[in-house]
């Protein structure tokens, strides 16, 4: 167990880059995770950290003495609390994160089931949001175009609250590609669509297709669709948020589902 001290330590130094920085998480294909409950998330889905670090005074609480020694990982670091406090990236910091390897890109699956394709998600807030529906859904796969969010940036994490480790999330996926594999009904929204998402029938597999929070889908994901359906609104609103509109959708197919 390391105890760190100084201000210029450079494993000090690296903690902080990668808290701050997306283009040292993606760099160096890591990122951290924050607080009591993401990291016994991670230990859960069998994962080994990189290492778990603990500022001195959250480690005198014997519940996080606990997950430190317990969490199976490579090395274990006991921070000052001021420098603990220039690694987190929460206003309230846990006293505690890991560092660990995010997942290298996979393949896309030959065969699928049920779905979501997400074309452009620029909130992190959504996107951890969206995982973390997608996982109490029972949806195992979630792919995201080239210019959303990175999935595995401390806020997307923190809103998925522990999704990310029980999720095939497949990042920079091409729209063409994906049609290739999947040969089920696609669902989109449409504002205007003249079919309600509740009389669609939902009880097989669906690939479920969501755009940009602002913009929508774009001209090429759209022709994916092979559905086109609204979520009736009576109320003002002109819109809902995405994450909203995927919960509202993903829990319908659910319900069908049960009711069959």
């Amino acid at each position: 167990m390391k105890s760190i001290h100084s201000k210029d330590n450079a494993q000090l130094k690296a903690l902080i880059r990668l808290a701050t920085s997306s283009r040292e998480r993606r760099r160096t294909g890591s990122t951290i995770l924050e607080g009591e409950h993401l990291v016994r998330a991670y230990q859960e889905s069998g994962g080994i950290a990189e290492t778990i670090l603990a500022s001195e005074t959250a480690l005198a609480r014997p519940e996080v003495r606990n997950v430190f020694e317990n969490v199976p990982a490579k090395v274990r670091m006991v921070l000052a609390d001021a420098l603990f406090a220039r690694v987190s990236q929460l206003v309230s910091s846990a006293g505690m994160a890991a560092v660990v390897r995010t997942p290298e890109p996979a393949p896309l699956p030959q065969t699928l089931s049920n779905c979501l394709l997400l074309e452009n998600i620029q909130d992190p807030g959504n996107l951890g949001s969206i995982l973390r529906t997608a996982v109490a859904a029972g949806v195992a796969h979630v792919f995201l175009s080239k210019s959303s969010v990175f999935a595995w940036s401390p806020k997307v994490i923190r809103a998925g609250m522990g999704a990310h480790f029980f999720l095939s999330i497949f990042e920079g996926v091409d729209v063409d590609e994906f049609a290739q594999s999947f040969r089920g009904p696609v669902v989109a929204l449409e504002p205007r669509a003249r079919a309600s998402l509740y009389d669609l029938d939902l009880k097989g597999p669906v690939a479920w297709l969501f755009g940009n929070e602002g913009a929508g889908l774009s001209e090429g994901a759209g022709r994916l669709a092979t559905h086109r359906v609204r979520i009736p609104m009576p109320g003002p609103a002109e819109s809902l948020n995405v994450a909203a509109a995927v919960a509202i959708c993903l829990f319908e197919q659910t319900r069908q589902r049960s009711s069959a």
